[in-house]
């Protein structure tokens, strides 16, 4: 699409939001951006775009610009089903996401992965293993820099990796990735889907424009992601930690296994940094992308053994007086913390909550009632959380984080872990979930001061 003196409106100003309008003004378009706050709230974003021209609608959305402009740029925080969309849909005007429009300037072949879990640290490892190999790549997307700024800086590079999120999904069009995977679906988000449904078909918009040229990486071992396979148009390729496959990849005994057109590769799993068993279905999907997309299978696996993962995905803390402390505040959602509990057999105290999504805790039940000695409730969910789970174990509420650490020190015996993972979004007490995590770890810190 050719955007000289094209009437573009982004909208929502967050750092998507500022990249797209930075990128269209730079590009010649004629840029106005939309945003529910006033621009007291977005000083510090106005400043990055100063300079450009660009007219800017803040504290309200008017609807003559969503109804007069040739193309509209949704940030991914921006619910679809807002009205003035809506209303401009209705009046057959183009509405896309940010990754959309990136995709129609870049050429190189992409890697994108989504799935309610797990894309971070599988975008992550992607990345690494086509660096280790020799490929000039850009990471992007959901994580780190918006997928624009490629776009923005004409940087030619060989391989893209693009995390994604329902959100920016429900916005695409015509883009297109050579490898779409898929981890895994779980609830989330029912705060801004109406159904689960609604949340799954926006994950499954990754596959929607591929070919039989492409490639679709699936978890099988998800249910909900196996029941995708029949739909695709796109090359299927099936991972799987519980069942061998003669066309895929898959884990047995110690060893991952490639196997594809008569090709086959195995992988010793014993030197790992990445551990846990979530982080396996992890591998495997960096695994299955890189060496499909023409890595070396020697070079791929040395960049996995030498990944060590994320921070405030599993993050070892501190170990005081005999317990350790697990920092895992991007377990945002149920199905992710299920995955953090299967790594320890028994002897946890869990703390959760923070601001409710609207999905069932059900699925924790069992594995609290069997793994969590104590379980500390904190933030907006805490009544819903200790409804569903209080009664399994021993539970305590708790007014602030600070005040959950001190609990969960009293009584957590030597040879227990304490495990940080909140089930829940962190917008009720924190910015985000960064800041979370560090307020958890220097909360345990003062504790380890304290008893010096």
């Amino acid at each position: 699409m050719e955007l000289k003196d094209k009437k573009i409106l982004v909208v929502g100003l967050a750092k998507t939001g500022v990249a797209v309008a930075r990128f269209l003004a730079q590009a010649g378009a004629l840029v106005t951006v939309t945003d529910m706050r006033e621009e007291e709230a977005l000083s510090d974003v106005l400043a990055e775009l100063s300079g450009l021209d660009i007219t800017y609608e803040l504290g309200r959305h008017v609807p003559y610009s969503f109804l007069m402009a040739d193309l509209i740029v949704v940030s991914p925080g921006v619910p679809m089903d807002i009205k003035p969309l809506e209303m401009a849909r209705s009046q057959k005007r183009r509405v896309v996401s940010e990754v959309e429009l990136a995709s129609w300037f870049i050429k190189a072949p992409m890697v994108a992965i989504t799935g309610t879990n797990g894309k971070t640290t599988t975008t992550t490892l992607t990345g690494e293993v086509f660096k280790a190999c020799g490929f000039e790549t850009f990471v992007g997307g959901n994580i780190g820099n918006p997928l624009i700024e490629l776009a923005e800086s004409g940087q030619q590079v060989e391989r893209v990796v693009v995390e994604l999120s329902s959100f920016q999904l429900e916005g695409v069009e015509s883009f297109r990735p050579e490898v779409a995977v898929l981890l895994n679906i779980t609830e989330d988000h029912l705060d801004r889907y109406h159904s689960f449904q609604e949340y799954i078909d926006a994950k499954l918009r990754i596959f929607e424009n591929q070919t039989s040229d492409d490639f679709a990486v699936l978890n099988i071992d998800d249910p909900l992601v196996a029941a995708c396979a029949s739909k695709l148009k796109a090359q299927f390729f099936p991972m799987s930690r519980e069942h061998e496959l003669e066309e895929g990849i898959s884990y047995r005994d110690g060893f991952i296994t490639f196997s594809h057109k008569g090709k086959v590769l195995r992988f010793g799993t014993e030197g790992f940094k990445l551990k846990g068993v979530h982080n396996l279905d992890n591998i495997m999907a960096s695994l299955a992308a890189t060496l499909l997309m023409r890595c070396d299978g020697d070079c791929a696996y040395q960049a996995v053994k030498n990944f060590k993962g994320l921070p405030h995905r599993m993050e070892l803390v501190e170990e005081i007086d005999g317990v350790a402390y697990y920092e895992d505040s991007k377990g945002t959602n149920v199905g992710s913390v299920v995955k953090s509990l299967e790594s320890f057999e028994s002897g946890i105290t869990l703390i959760a909550g923070g601001k409710d999504k609207g999905g069932s805790y059900e699925p924790l039940a069992p594995l609290v009632e069997s793994r969590v000695s104590h379980l500390v409730l904190i933030g907006e969910a805490k009544a819903r959380m200790n409804e569903a789970l209080g009664a399994l174990t021993d539970t305590h509420l708790a007014q602030t984080l600070e005040e959950a650490v001190e609990i969960a020190r009293r009584l957590t015996k030597p040879g227990g872990v304490v495990l940080f993972s909140p089930a829940c979004s962190s917008f009720d007490m924190f910015k985000n979930y960064e800041e979370r995590a560090e307020r958890f770890k220097a909360a345990v810190r003062a504790g380890k001061k304290g008893e010096a």
